[in-house]
């Protein structure tokens, strides 16, 4: 019995995945979530006399794209169906922490590293968790937030304070929508709580006696 030849069982393969390609239909267009942040100083900050970098938040691989994490069970991640982030979570805590210090008139100066302006201290956050969180089957789920922040001295490269902050904001239903309002409402507090405290320790640190 003769074989046939292998270009031929090539096109063959081809012809078959084509046909299993077909019928899967049109591709889904992912639904993309920008949430509105608050960006809203507050008034009672102590004003500082130093300027700040901000460096581009750490964050687990799954984390630290557009996909909306989901963990269904604890101990369990997994992603949105047809859901995407508009910036990543990284993005998006940078963004809000500097915007708020900036619209504030509470620093002179804060930007994110490598834009040329020197700074005396530095923000370096990580981001350990931003997903959605199912505790109890058949209820709406919770999206939780937790963020490690550091403050460096930049002369010496000194820790300032330490410190991690965590919001949990329920959310009103099981909508992919909802879900991404409240990130939207947790991560505005977080941010705002982030801020505040990076001028407390800074100015803090400033009082202290250094070598």
């Amino acid at each position: 019995m003769s074989r046939l030849p292998r270009t031929l069982i090539a096109a063959a393969l081809l012809a078959t995945l084509a046909g299993c390609s077909s019928l899967l239909g049109p591709k889904e267009t992912p639904s993309i979530f920008a949430p509105d942040l608050a960006t809203t100083a507050d008034p009672a900050w102590p004003s500082a006399t130093w300027a700040l970098g901000t460096v581009r938040p750490t964050s687990a691989r799954i984390l630290d794209g557009t996909r909306i994490a989901v963990s269904p069970v604890p101990g369990e991640l997994q992603v949105y169906k047809g859901a995407m982030w508009a910036r990543t979570p990284p993005e998006m805590l940078e963004e809000t922490v500097l915007r708020m210090l900036e619209d504030s008139g509470k620093i002179p100066s804060v930007a994110r590293q490598g834009s040329g302006i020197g700074a005396e201290y530095r923000l370096v956050m990580d981001i350990r968790h931003f997903e959605a969180r199912y505790d109890d089957a058949g209820s709406a789920p919770t999206a939780v937030i937790e963020v490690n922040a550091k403050l460096l001295h930049v002369p010496d490269q000194s820790v300032a304070g330490s410190r991690t902050f965590r919001q949990a904001q329920p959310v009103g239903g099981t909508e992919v929508a909802l879900v991404a309002d409240a990130f939207g409402q947790a991560l505005g507090t977080l941010s705002r709580e982030v801020a505040g405290w990076t001028l407390s320790t800074g100015n803090e640190h400033q009082r202290q006696p250094h070598r």
